[in-house]
């Protein structure tokens, strides 16, 4: 499966600076951006604290690097796997079940980042905000052109966002992909109807 996931494997042969930022990716995604210290990621790629810091000033600057790097594989994997899947709206869910039903599924890093770090790092809300429209992008590429193109995109990427946060903590993504199939089919029903004013 080409989906994005575990990036540690044979680290040695790459440079400093790439070590570390695979290194953030796997700790930060899998295990936390706040629970997760500089020194662990120093450890792990196996790099010392003035190698580290000669790339990277501060942890700030590598959660943004991080984001960064984990926005472009996302989107990366997501066009191509949309792709795979036929390219129109009945590729969504097949693409989202790939990665619901990868053993590094671990949420959507960026919704993560902003409930862990926003706070602290405002940063991350506009990576998020950046990563969120591109998202939107590749579901309305999906559609056929017409009015209602814009607002159904993003009720579809609404509903995608949901199954995301539903699959983190319900104990089958089968059912939270169940849901999002039968969501896509009653949005989609409903793309040449009237805007509601509700």
């Amino acid at each position: 499966m080409s989906f994005p996931g575990t990036t540690a494997a044979n680290l040695e042969a790459k440079p400093a600076r790439e070590r570390i930022l695979l290194t953030a990716h796997d700790l930060f995604y899998r295990e936390g951006i706040r629970s997760t210290g500089i020194d662990t990621v120093i450890e792990r790629a196996q790099v010392t604290k003035v190698t580290f810091y000669r790339h990277f000033k501060s942890k700030n600057e590598l959660i943004l690097a991080y984001l960064e790097y984990r926005h472009e594989r996302w989107m990366r994997w997501f066009t191509a796997a949309l792709q795979r899947h036929g390219a129109t709206l009945k590729a969504l869910v097949p693409t989202i079940a790939e990665w619901f039903r990868s053993p590094e599924y671990r949420g959507c890093a960026f919704i993560n980042g902003v409930s862990e770090i926003a706070p602290a790092l405002p940063q991350v809300v506009e990576i998020t905000r950046r990563h969120k429209a591109d998202m939107q992008k590749a579901i309305a590429a999906l559609l056929p052109p017409g009015r209602h193109r814009e607002s159904l995109a993003r009720s579809l990427a609404l509903a995608v966002d949901g199954s995301i946060v539903q699959a983190q903590f319900r104990a089958d993504p089968e059912g939270v992909l169940k849901d999002l199939r039968q969501l896509v089919m009653l949005i989609a029903a409903n793309r040449a109807q009237p805007q509601s004013s509700l």
